[in-house]
């Protein structure tokens, strides 16, 4: 702290670079408590399912793994169990592949466990009874110009019909509306149709179910009631995996790639990018300083008194947008949750991320500062005050 002036001085010496650099180390840092977000997000998917009304039951080896509607009768009866749906990934795409649609053959009585999800009970009933009806989120309606009485094709990126044909035709008959919008968002972008028609259509589901969802009496018996429905498919040629929808969802995209090595990855380059930037800032800021820092040498300055105050002022350099970049992250954090409509949930940057993160600021600024801090120590008085 006694020198904090003459490193501070040192530091912004050249305004320009020192904004600019930390510039960059804002955003690594933003970055980092952006992605870390995600990853924390993934961990803590599935630690626990109590504490959840609904649990979504899936193959456990593959979400792709479909399972016997005869499941069905079986969860019913496992105690602590209100209800049970089941419904299959559609996969289907609107005009062009590019896109694509949030769309679920499901069970009739498959709103009945989404309260939060709004549908009039006349539409409903026209929904079962008609073959291809299908009931539309209001984002779809509006994204896509449609109305309830509309004909519409989509086309499956992964089932045809019987006749090979991979385009369906679905009638419009209701508009979906999420009681929550800011926690809604993604029931507002739904495609439901009938999952009899969709299994009567295409040859290749023949009674099978994508993944069923429970309704749970207490939320605080959850887990019991997932290990309970878990041990009814146990030791057989469909063994299913419970957990909360949150949880499902992670697991589905751990199985598309690794979350951890991908956020892991993306890091690596960040900071290696900014261990390069910093280093050279901090390598022409010591150059440029080479007769100052023989006269501070002259007066009374020890080799490693000059060590230590290059060192600080990069480690200053990197704690000061290090710091303006996870709290930007903070910041930005709960607003990104908010205004995705409850698609991405994801956590507040928590102690460990800010320990990880100021642990990695005074890493990064200790290898930027060694080398400069070494060369500065090493000066001869003599040659810098000659050559000034």
């Amino acid at each position: 702290m006694k020198y904090l002036h003459l490193v501070w001085s040192s530091l912004f010496r050249r305004k320009t670079r020192t904004v600019l650099t930390l510039v960059s180390i804002v955003a690594a840092f933003l970055l980092f408590g952006l992605l870390d977000a995600v990853r924390t997000s993934f961990n803590q998917a599935g630690q626990s399912a109590n504490g959840a009304e609904r649990l979504q039951t899936g193959a456990k080896l593959s979400f792709i793994q479909t399972l016997p509607q005869a499941l069905e009768a079986q969860i019913a009866q496992v105690p602590g169990v209100k209800m049970v749906t089941y419904a299959n990934w559609f996969g289907g795409a609107y005009q062009d592949p590019h896109n694509q649609v949030f769309s679920f053959a499901v069970e009739p009585n498959y709103l009945d466990l989404y309260p939060e999800v709004a549908v009039t009970e006349a539409e409903r009933t026209c929904f079962v009874q008609t073959r291809t009806g299908a009931l539309v989120g209001e984002a779809l309606v509006k994204r896509f110009g449609w109305k309830i009485g509309d004909r519409i094709p989509l086309q499956s990126t992964i089932f045809s019909d019987r006749a090979g044909s991979k385009n369906w035709m679905f009638d419009i008959v209701g508009v979906l509306h999420s009681t929550d919008k800011k926690t809604g968002g993604f029931f507002d972008q739904m495609f439901l149709l009938n999952w009899k028609y969709f299994d009567d259509t295409t040859p290749y589901n023949r009674g099978q179910v994508g993944w069923y969802v429970s309704r749970v009496a207490d939320v605080n018996q959850a887990d019991r009631v997932a290990r309970t429905i878990d041990a009814l498919s146990a030791n057989s040629d469909h063994e299913t995996r419970t957990q909360t929808e949150q949880a499902a969802t992670a697991s589905w995209m751990k199985q598309l790639a690794d979350i951890g090595l991908i956020v892991g990855s993306i890091m690596g380059a960040v900071f290696f990018t900014l261990l390069l930037l910093s280093g050279n800032t901090m390598m022409q800021a010591v150059r440029e300083r080479t007769s100052e820092i023989a006269v501070l040498k002259t007066i009374g300055f020890s080799s490693r008194s000059v060590l230590g105050l290059v060192l600080a002022e990069s480690v200053l350099l990197l704690m000061l947008g290090g710091l303006a970049g996870l709290g930007l992250a903070t910041v930005l954090i709960p607003l990104v949750s908010a205004s995705s409509g409850g698609m991405l949930n994801l956590p507040v940057v928590g102690l460990d991320s800010w320990l990880l993160g100021i642990a990695l600021m005074a890493l990064i600024g200790v290898l930027v500062g060694a080398l400069p801090a070494l060369s500065a120590m090493r000066i001869n008085i003599v040659d810098a005050l000659a050559s000034r």
